[in-house]
């Protein structure tokens, strides 16, 4: 059958849908990020627009859509003094994002989710007032159809102004004040329980832990899941170190640990940078991990295979619920009435070698 258009003309909707079999409506959902589409039709639909060459023509679209494709993915924290707002702060915050895994995997799911459906992020930070008044009047301007926001702290005003100025945005975690907001976040206490109750299933009797910063809402419920199983097993009042979510901080922790409770023999630490920092203390003190001690980290990162031993971990799927957090603002967007909502993960035990 020949092709009816014309030589050199640009593939259209219609070209579009006749190659995957379907409506130009159809097609439209899906091009538009609508979720509500069979799975097979969706793919039948995105090899059918890299057949034919398709690309949207995003100023008409823009025009028709008022809709600019572009998503804000902002890291906010709670910073706002007036003198911690110079550019020493702003580096300071930029560089131990960049230094955290995780973040790393936020990046990865939301991309992986945008790009097919023609949309990019613009990577935005909100650490002081200033920053945050930059996001708000990028946000009111229409310069990003909405935002994902990652925010760091559990003071962090930034999810409270968003929702009052009713611009659509979705959280990753959830938010520390009651918050007309929609979010995604992992069942921290029952993660932290599977940790607990692993070490304990291992015969581990004198067991710690380090806890991330207990101004993060993620560190608090891991603290608070860790007390409670062990509690539960009779085995209250476990010796508690803080760190930050660093490998430093992991080291240091780990060393006041053994100072403390030099017979410890289990460690669960609440992420797998400080368990990491926690192995590499424990060599250096002569304890092998985990004959002498087990460790047991959380996140499932590169660290968790990266370290010696390979880290035994509860898995957060961040590359799955960054997507997640995606597909909800998508579906904001397409439906503004929508009321906020909230999807909460299940955490996964790993085993590895070193509990």
């Amino acid at each position: 059958m020949t092709d009816p258009r014309s030589p050199g003309a640009a593939p259209t909707l219609e070209d579009v849908a006749r190659a995957a079999g379907v409506s130009r409506a159809t097609v439209s959902r899906v091009i538009n990020g609508v979720r509500n589409v069979d799975p097979a039709i969706q793919e039948a639909v995105r090899q059918a627009v890299s057949s034919t060459g398709y690309a949207p023509n995003r100023a008409a679209r823009s025009l028709v859509t008022r809709r600019t494709d572009a998503i804000a993915l902002v890291v906010s924290g709670a910073g706002g003094e007036p003198d911690g707002e110079g550019p020493a702060e702003e580096g300071s915050f930029t560089a131990q994002v960049f230094a955290d895994p995780f973040f790393g995997r936020v990046v990865t799911g939301i991309v992986n989710y945008l790009r097919p459906r023609g949309m990019h992020p613009v990577l935005m930070f909100a650490e002081t007032s200033r920053a945050r008044d930059e996001v708000l009047a990028y946000l009111r301007q229409g310069s990003a159809d909405g935002a994902l926001i990652v925010s760091t702290h559990a003071q962090d005003p930034l999810p409270g102004l968003v929702t009052e100025a009713g611009l659509p945005a979705v959280l990753y975690a959830r938010p520390a004040r009651p918050t007309r907001i929609s979010y995604v976040d992992l069942a921290h206490r029952d993660g932290a329980r599977l940790a607990a109750e692993h070490l304990l299933a291992r015969g581990c009797r004198r067991i710690a832990t380090i806890s991330g910063p207990l101004d993060i809402p993620a560190a608090q419920e891991r603290l608070a899941g860790f007390r409670d199983t062990m509690a539960r097993h009779g085995r209250a009042g476990a010796p508690v170190a803080e760190g930050l979510f660093t490998q430093e901080s992991g080291e240091a922790a780990m060393e006041r640990l053994l100072a403390e409770h030099p017979d410890l023999d289990g460690v669960f630490a609440g992420n797998d940078l400080m368990a990491t920092g926690a192995c590499h203390v424990l060599r250096e003190h002569g304890r092998r991990v985990p004959e002498d001690v087990a460790v047991v980290g959380f996140d499932d990162s590169r660290a968790a295979s990266a370290c010696r031993p390979p880290l035994t971990t509860v898995r957060q799927p961040v590359e799955d619920m960054a997507a997640e957090m995606a597909g909800l603002l998508l579906d904001r967007l397409a439906a503004p009435e929508r009321p906020a909502t909230s999807v909460i993960f299940e955490p996964v035990l790993v085993v590895r070698d070193s509990a």
